[in-house]
């Protein structure tokens, strides 16, 4: 025979407290479902939540940039709670303008990046296939003509010796700004003294110093000891503008380097050369080729300490297209620039699978 027990008022009671421990008591309920359902808005100590969301605006993407650029954890923890709590509170405060106003200030801040970033890339390669004579947007027709014209010898000939002179430079400078700045930074990674901050800062000074004061100071110097302007003195000017690149992603890398590795090679009687030829060096190879690339790049681009040093045998590639934009605008200068933009776009391509070189410019 099966008893059947009926439930006590003590039995209901204790379903009602683990009902209440579960979802929180009526008074709980209540407000979510009335959170859910827009009927209470969050508005803070500012007693109107249209103004809570105007406060939020300008907050919410100071908060993105800020975790995006901080580096220490702390840090970026407080701007990611920050734009997490922000984000909620501007969706609770059920304000259709502040929802709006949002939404207008991620479309202009996309806006703005597209104007400042792409258009003038756009306009350039656009600009690259005209059919007219000049440097003139919108361009009039479809045409390779200057592309053809560009990488003709007999139409181009002084292009060319400028593109040749910039990458012998650019080799050079590199080859050498890699040499002296990984022993820089295998120098002054690890040292905490006085003296390595001094050096540092002297390492770092070429990106300090205005260029245009720089390449002066550089033709000054050379030809008060006797030197003349040359290739030669070109690579040497570039170097030291190069230098600071590679040093800071090597310095970055090495800092990165658990101590304990070359502790341990040399503890099982590996000589520091060894270590530093089989263990550091392969370690920080990713971070040096990056700075090489970055290196590589400043040393095309660099116009001051090409001007100062230059001569007209000795023709550099951003000089060449100065003084072609000055007296004639030829659209060659356009298709000059379309190479330039897809060349380092591919390297920026390569260099990224290969080495992750956003990842090592931010650290």
């Amino acid at each position: 025979m099966t008893t059947v027990r009926l439930a006590t008022a003590a039995d209901a009671a204790a379903v009602a407290d683990v009902h209440e421990q579960a979802f929180g008591g009526p008074d709980e309920v209540a407000l979510v479902a009335a959170l859910a359902d827009g009927t209470i808005r969050v508005y803070g100590p500012l007693e109107n939540p249209n103004l809570l969301a105007g406060y939020l605006i300008p907050i919410l993407p100071i908060a993105l940039v800020a975790l995006l650029r901080w580096r220490s954890w702390p840090q970026r923890l407080f701007a990611g709670s920050a734009l997490v709590l922000g984000a909620i509170a501007l969706v609770l405060s059920y304000s259709r303008g502040g929802w709006l106003g949002m939404l207008a200030a991620l479309g202009g801040l996309a806006l703005l990046a597209v104007i400042i970033i792409v258009a003038p890339v756009v306009i350039v390669l656009m600009t690259s296939f005209t059919e007219g004579r000049s440097l003139r947007f919108p361009p009039t027709g479809f045409s390779l003509q200057w592309y053809e014209a560009l990488f003709d010898p007999s139409k181009s000939r002084q292009i060319h010796r400028a593109v040749s002179n910039t990458l012998e430079v650019a080799v050079f400078a590199t080859l050498f700004g890699v040499f002296l700045g990984t022993l820089g930074a295998l120098g002054l990674a690890r040292s905490r003294s006085a003296a390595a901050r001094v050096a540092d800062s002297f390492f770092m000074s070429p990106l300090v110093l205005p260029g245009i004061t720089f390449g002066l100071a550089a033709l000054m110097y050379f030809t008060l000891i006797g030197f003349r302007p040359s290739l030669n003195l070109i690579v040497a000017g570039h170097m030291i503008v190069t230098v600071p690149f590679i040093l800071r992603t090597t310095t970055a890398s090495l800092s990165q380097l658990d101590p304990a590795l070359d502790d341990s090679s040399q503890s099982l009687g590996a000589s520091w050369f060894y270590t530093l030829r089989r263990v550091t060096l392969p370690l920080i190879a990713p971070g040096i080729a990056a700075g090489a690339f970055l290196a590589f790049m400043a040393s095309i681009d660099n116009v001051p300490v090409s001007l100062f040093l230059s001569t007209a045998r000795t023709d550099m590639l951003p000089i060449r297209m100065w003084g072609m934009m000055e007296s004639t605008l030829d659209v060659r200068i356009a298709a000059i620039s379309g190479v330039l933009i897809v060349s380092a776009f591919v390297l920026m391509l390569v260099m990224e699978w290969t080495v992750g070189l956003t990842r090592r410019m931010r650290d």
